[in-house]
């Protein structure tokens, strides 16, 4: 590689001793494509052709020349452009008169080794063997060229130590802003700073989240890729792949492109390259048949005429890509249809024709003056040239080197005296201002364009908005949504819709990640929310997870349960208030009054009012409710129990008298019972009172067991006067219980102690099973286990104590007698 780029240089040596005389001549020669004579020379580097063949490199002999391959009507269109606008210059009477410009064309071949070989040959005169560099300075003022970025810096590297200025027409790169390392380079086309923001905002806009990216193998596109990713930091947008296209394109590298793009579920592709590595690698992608990709073209590639042919649509159709501004140049199109290539028959960058052919169809791409953008930009250099030299020659007024009347002379112009005035040039061409900033940077403008099926089934280039970086943050970028033919959306995870919220996929892009509904309690309202929030106290999420509605308010009530409970409730009451009658009616059979009718008749309207209390515990909890409920049941217990006490104790007295003239019995009278009923019922009152008066029960809002609910329950109040009360009810019932089983041995067929024990134990097997149940159940079912709890007991009382006597009274009426019941019947 060393002698091949030795060999593209002019080379003075020294003829052998012993003349010892020093002789400037040319080593290689490397002709340019047009020229043109005049009083101040300007060089033109054009991609004339798109791919390159290398030479064999193995340093045994002189390598040839770099073969290039694959014309491109577009780029000879620029270069065109190129000599129509110094054609205009030289027949204009108002800029530069009595002065011509002359050129030189050279081709690049799209390639930064090929661009710097141009490069060192245009610095030569006209004529390279006559005038070559080494001999004297060069006659080049200033260069219009490349489009590559990789190009142009090359390029710009070997013209900076002769300080020629250079406007490049077509490189973006951000990286050529740096006026340390490129001093003399200027540019009409913006750099790749806007142009990569005006892509992050494209991709926000349509919330393409989950991209490709696609480079070639240059400083364009490094530099394009830094910035683009540089401008996605922060945003939802993230990146799933990054491939290279290699600058001497490799078709199996390619295919492993390829592969990836096939693969990948990111269905939008950024790619920054350049047409000449677009062409080769397009065709073969066609060729893989791949399909449903939405590419997001730069403005490198995305008004190449050679991918506007109808066998391109199906792949590319619905391109999107920003471009640079069009103009319009009045006398392009016919000044094209003159070029004849017999004009120039030894001119190897023309395509070999006879000249009978016609342009449209043989060259679509090379007519195509419908909307320049390119040809314009390379039009506007020329003129930026012209008008900086005219400001030049006539001593414009100005600051810098030239502000005291020391004006260049036209045959002592030099390259950096042009540049100079080419950094202060401002003039009007079109209707446009062009004019450069201290980086040599012209108005960042873009039209964007999107690759439509046209009437001829040729793809067309439509503008769907623009892109003006003079514009506040935000105003950038407009775009007419309802011109642009879409293809499809690229997301790597697809909206997580209200009532869920996005969850990253560990080792994944923050793009990718799960949706996962919110939990009991939260809600979230918008698409894609990071976390779902809480419902405030009293309010509780609806099905959907995305509305906060007021939580559902439960109590025993009316319905279901609540009702089940109050037709036992009352069926019990009317059931005791049937029995009552009955005893009431047969009072002075034997049956009711060996059983002692005035306790019986205290037990019954003690279960009469224990079913009925059992209906405060249904309907929604108020202050006094929630006072009544446990302090009725408990009172009506103990009074039934008490009751049962008493009633134990007379049948216990009874029969245990055995001695003649006993009067055990007169300390257990009629009065002396009321007196027990009365003083064990007194001390549950006073327990009640207490109660009541120190911390009373109350209604409350239970949110914590069941958070979707609001439970309306009575809290106690206080536990130790709740259990206490409890408590002495079992108090009671236990010694019920005892004094029944020592009398369960009574004489004859009178069973009550048994009757009473049976009954007792019930009891208090029903509230035994009733602690743990009540402590384990909230709200309503804490209140349907205690109304249970009351019925049962109720029901069990009822059925053990009264339900043979009235078996008797009502069915066996025979033996409703006193010697029956004794067991003295006779035989």
């Amino acid at each position: 590689m060393a002698e091949y780029r030795r060999s593209i240089y002019p080379v003075c040596f020294t003829s052998p001793p012993p003349s010892a005389t020093k002789v400037c001549t040319l080593r290689n020669s490397f002709q340019p494509g047009f020229v043109s004579k005049g009083d101040f020379v300007i060089g033109g580097i054009f991609p004339l052709h798109y791919n390159q063949e290398m030479p064999d490199f193995n340093c045994t002999y002189r390598p040839p020349p770099v073969k290039c391959n694959g014309f491109d009507p577009r780029a000879f269109r620029w270069a065109q452009t190129l000599r129509l606008a110094v054609e205009e210059i030289n027949q204009s009477a108002e800029l530069l008169p009595n002065y011509t410009i002359g050129y030189k064309i050279f081709d690049s071949c799209a390639y930064p080794l090929t661009g710097q070989r141009a490069a060192v040959a245009m610095l030569n005169g006209l004529s390279e063997d006559d005038a070559p560099v080494c001999s004297g300075a060069s006659p080049l003022l200033a260069v219009i060229g490349e489009s590559g970025s990789a190009q142009s810096i090359v390029v710009s590297r070997i013209l900076q130590p002769f300080r020629i200025p250079m406007i490049s027409y077509f490189s973006s790169c951000a990286c050529l802003t740096d006026r340390r390392q490129y001093p003399t380079f200027f540019r009409v086309i913006p750099n790749d700073d806007y142009q990569v923001k005006a892509i992050a905002q494209l991709l926000l806009r349509f919330n393409w989240t989950w991209v490709g990216l696609v480079r070639g193998d240059h400083e364009y596109g490094r530099f394009a890729v830094q910035g683009l990713l540089r401008e996605l930091q922060g945003t939802k947008v993230c990146v799933a792949y990054l491939e290279i296209i290699p600058l001497l394109y490799n078709h199996k590298r390619a295919l492993e492109i390829m592969q990836v793009m096939r693969s990948s579920s990111a269905k939008v592709v950024v790619v920054f390259s350049a047409e000449g590595e677009m062409t080769p690698f397009l065709r073969d992608y066609m060729k893989q048949n791949i399909t449903g990709i939405q590419w997001v073209a730069s403005e490198a590639w995305v008004t190449a005429s050679v991918f506007t042919g109808s066998e391109y649509y199906p792949y590319l159709g619905g391109t999107i890509g920003f471009g640079i501004r069009k103009g319009h140049i009045s006398r392009l199109s016919d000044y094209l249809q003159k070029v004849n290539p017999q004009t120039y028959p030894n001119n190897v960058l023309l395509p070999p024709c006879s000249g009978q052919e016609s342009l449209l169809k043989q060259h679509s791409a090379y007519m195509n003056t419908s909307s320049p953008r390119v040809a314009y930009n390379v039009y506007k250099a020329v003129y930026a040239i012209a008008h900086s030299l005219h400001n030049l020659l006539l001593c414009h007024p100005g600051s810098g080197p030239f502000q005291n009347n020391s004006c260049a002379q036209s045959n002592t112009i030099h390259p950096w005296q042009l540049q100079h005035y080419i950094q202060e040039v401002t003039f009007n061409i079109a209707g446009e201002e062009v004019n450069f900033d201290l980086k040599g940077d012209s108005i960042p403008y873009y039209d964007i364009l999107n690759w439509q099926r046209g009437t001829g089934g040729n793809i067309e280039f439509v503008t769907v908005g623009l892109f003006d970086g003079t514009k506040p943050g935000g105003e950038e970028l407009v775009i007419q949504e309802d011109r642009i033919m879409w293809v499809l959306v690229s997301v790597c995870s697809t909206s997580c819709l209200p009532g869920s919220r996005k969850a990253v996929r560990r080792g994944e892009p923050v793009c990718c990640f799960d949706c996962v509904p919110c939990d009991s309690g939260k809600i979230s309202n918008e698409t894609n929310s990071i976390d779902c929030t809480f419902c405030p106290e009293d309010f509780w999420s609806n099905n959907d997870r995305t509305a906060c509605i007021p939580k559902k308010v439960e109590f025993l009530a009316y319905d279901s349960v609540g009702l089940a409970l109050t037709v036992i409730s009352v069926m019990g009451a009317c059931l005791t208030i049937v029995v009552f009658a009955v005893f009431f009616y047969h009072r002075n059979t034997a049956i009711v009054r060996v059983n002692n009718s005035e306790l019986s008749f205290f037990i019954l309207f003690a279960l009469t009012l224990c079913f009925l209390c059992s209906l405060v515990f249904i309907g929604e909890p108020t202050t006094w409710s929630c006072m009544l409920r446990h302090t009725a049941f408990s009172i009506t217990f103990s009074l039934c129990i008490s009751c049962i006490l008493g009633k134990t104790l007379v049948v216990l007295a009874a029969f245990t008298a055995t001695r003649p003239g006993d009067n055990i019995m007169k300390w257990l009278g009629p009065n002396q019972q009321r007196a027990i009923i009365f003083s064990c019922t007194l001390i549950q009152v006073v327990i009640c009172a207490a109660w009541l008066i120190n911390a009373p029960p109350f209604p409350s809002r239970n949110t914590q067991y069941e958070r979707s609910k609001i439970i309306l329950e009575c809290s106690v109040g206080s536990s130790l006067a709740f259990w206490c009360v409890l408590g002495y009810i079992g108090l009671q019932a236990c010694l019920c219980f005892v004094l029944a089983f020592l009398a369960r041995r009574l004489p004859g067929k009178f069973n009550e102690a048994k009757f009473i024990t049976f009954s007792i134990l019930i009891f208090c097997a029903v509230w035994l099973a009733f602690i743990p149940a009540y402590i384990s159940s909230p709200g309503i079912y804490a209140d349907s286990v205690e109304s249970f709890a009351i019925l049962a007991s109720s029901f069990g009382l009822l059925f053990c104590l009264f339900a043979p006597k009235c078996y008797i009274i009502l069915l066996k009426p025979e033996k409703n007698t006193k010697q029956h019941l004794m067991g003295k019947e006779k035989k």
